[in-house]
């Protein structure tokens, strides 16, 4: 074992996650960093900077509209859409190569700096495990320490099943993403792709967790778990096939958790940019305070 590889760059940007970033040389790491810091505020007592743009709230992608798959197996680069849909398509991601199954980093809408959390169907199909949930907590918390709205793209089919996830403690760390989007005060906007199953549906800043403002794109499916799944449970294998299209009649579309509120309104994916622009705008001046307290209980 030698040094670099039980604690160099590589090993804790990619297995342990301790590092965010890795760089080439000191130049690169001074740029990197640079670029970091344009997205951030001096302090926590500041509002995050604001750079002048040409790129307006008025542009529509037409290629968003294509870009989720009707196979709702098939995978599509959730990094890509969170391109089309930021200013100037740059997108500062952070952790790139830890936890890849979502993805946290720093983009701009209109000049203002935002954080962005996404499910990548490219890995696990976008499945949530232990790293990912950590990872996504972490930057979470991140934001709200520092006033940064969060935008979180979702299309998550539930969390990682196996005996190794369970045993090293898949409920409680879920439950850190849980908390931390439940505790955070800033603007949150939810836009659900495609899939939004169970209990991973809950913690990707769901309605249930005072998202302030939750969209559906019509390709979303909100729903305990996917239609096979989900009938050869209820009916133990009898008649499955007129079940399935049953079941996903009623729920492989966002109309039934519109109606229950759990989003407020199904919007077309090229006008996502323009809605998310009108939304932050509408909640720059948001203040709210958590009731007083020592401190939380975190599931640590």
């Amino acid at each position: 074992m030698t040094a670099e590889a039980l604690g160099g760059a590589r090993t804790h940007t990619r297995t342990s996650g301790v590092a965010h970033l890795a760089a080439q040389d000191d130049v690169h790491a001074m740029a990197a960093t640079r670029e970091l810091v344009s997205y951030l505020p001096s302090s926590n007592k500041v509002a995050p900077p604001v750079k002048l743009t040409e790129d307006g709230r008025g542009r529509q992608d037409a290629a968003l509209d294509m870009t989720v798959p009707s196979d709702p197996l098939a995978a599509y680069d959730m990094g890509g859409l969170v391109r089309r849909v930021l200013d100037e398509r740059d997108f500062l991601e952070i952790q790139p190569h830890y936890a890849k199954n979502i993805l946290t980093g720093f983009g701009r809408m209109e000049g203002h700096t935002v954080g962005v959390v996404a499910n990548q169907p490219q890995e696990l199909a976008g499945c949530l495990d232990i790293d990912a949930s950590v990872k996504a907590a972490r930057f979470v918390r991140f934001c709200d320490a520092f006033n940064i709205p969060i935008l979180t793209f979702v299309d998550v089919p539930g969390f990682l099943p196996g005996t190794k996830q369970e045993h090293d403690g898949i409920i409680r760390h879920g439950a850190k993403l849980l908390y931390a989007y439940a505790e955070a005060t800033v603007p949150k906007l939810t836009v659900i792709t495609r899939k939004a199953y169970g209990g991973a549906y809950d913690v990707m800043a769901s309605k249930h967790l005072n998202g302030d403002i939750n969209y559906a794109w019509p390709s979303a499916e909100v729903a305990v778990m996917g239609a096979k799944g989900a009938v050869e449970i209820i009916f133990r294998g009898k008649n499955t096939e007129q079940e399935t299209l049953n079941y996903e009649d009623k729920f492989a579309n966002p109309l039934v958790a519109a109606q229950r509120g759990f989003v407020d309104a199904i919007i077309e994916p090229s006008t996502t940019r323009t809605r998310l622009c009108e939304d932050l705008e509408l909640l720059r001046g948001k203040r709210r305070e958590r009731p007083w307290r020592k401190h939380g209980n975190m599931p640590l």
